[in-house]
């Protein structure tokens, strides 16, 4: 797992499953965090997308990125 890439998710959502299959080899290299399971993941999504839980934000080295290209994360999360 990468400890440099946190991706915050929704089931359902169409541009999360994009940028899952995107990634599908590299899956595991981050931590996934579901933003209608887990509370705080969802106060740090409305934080940082002034008060909106916009999936997928991706933090990359501690900087969010809101729906990023899935190149971006793929390269985020290496070889």
């Amino acid at each position: 797992m990468a400890d440099n890439v946190v991706i915050y998710w929704r089931p359902g959502c169409p541009f999360c499953m994009t940028l899952k299959m995107a990634v599908r080899d590299r899956v595991e290299r981050a931590t996934w965090r579901n933003i209608w399971e887990d509370p705080e993941a969802a106060a740090y999504v409305r934080s940082v997308n002034d008060g909106n839980e916009t999936v997928p934000t991706v933090v990359i080295d501690g900087v969010p990125h809101t729906n990023p290209s899935p190149l971006k994360v793929r390269k985020a999360l290496g070889d």
